[in-house]
């Protein structure tokens, strides 16, 4: 990908407007209540990302926002993002390519399909709760239902005890259903929901 000037780059990560014409309108619209803002994603990384170099896995990445913007606020980690929409994922491909960030990389999947051991730290922003609200769905084109938001969060919840101490979460409007008990409340941001974890 080619190296774009950061002059061209800061427009799309100052301001949510600008950010949004990056996609296609139908997307844009999505972007309020599916995709994280701006402000939350960069307080997110500065607790994901500290000065080693690290995978940052998005759980449920939507059109990628979340990697993007970190990719931009902290450029020295490799961002991830695993979504089960196809169209998502290439929407967020053309984007990645358009602003040449190298460091981010998106997967057509279903997370419980990945090695989550790969990475070393996670953020959720609370993808799995389109299984109990029809109103909050991005679309029809998967399944939903309680029984997958429960099978999800619990598989989601005996991932994170595996992983070695010091793995970081970062979760946004989420119950903390997928939370083990070995994971220490750091910080809260945004009147609590955001909620930064680390295991002890």
């Amino acid at each position: 990908m080619l190296s774009i000037p950061d002059a061209y780059l800061r427009k799309y990560f100052v301001e949510e407007s600008n950010f949004q014409t990056l996609y296609p309108y139908p997307i844009q619209k999505l972007d309020a209540l599916h995709w994280s803002p701006l402000a939350v994603t960069g307080k997110a990384v500065q607790f994901l990302v500290r000065d080693e170099v690290v995978n940052v896995l998005d759980i449920g990445s939507g059109a990628g926002k979340f990697c993007l913007a970190g990719a931009y606020y902290r450029p020295a980690a490799h961002y991830y993002g695993v979504e089960q929409r196809e169209d998502l994922v290439r929407q967020a491909a053309i984007v990645r390519n358009r602003l040449g960030l190298n460091n981010v990389h998106f997967i057509h999947s279903n997370f419980t399909q990945l090695d989550l051991k790969e990475y070393d730290h996670f953020y959720f922003y609370n993808s799995f709760f389109e299984n109990l609200s029809a109103t909050d769905r991005i679309d029809d084109s998967i399944a939903y239902s309680r029984e997958l938001y429960n099978y999800y969060s619990h598989y989601l919840y005996r991932q994170l005890e595996e992983m070695p101490a010091g793995t970081r979460i970062v979760t946004y409007c989420s119950w903390g259903d997928e939370i083990p008990p070995a994971y220490l409340l750091a910080e809260t941001h945004f009147d609590s929901l955001l909620k930064c974890w680390i295991k002890q």
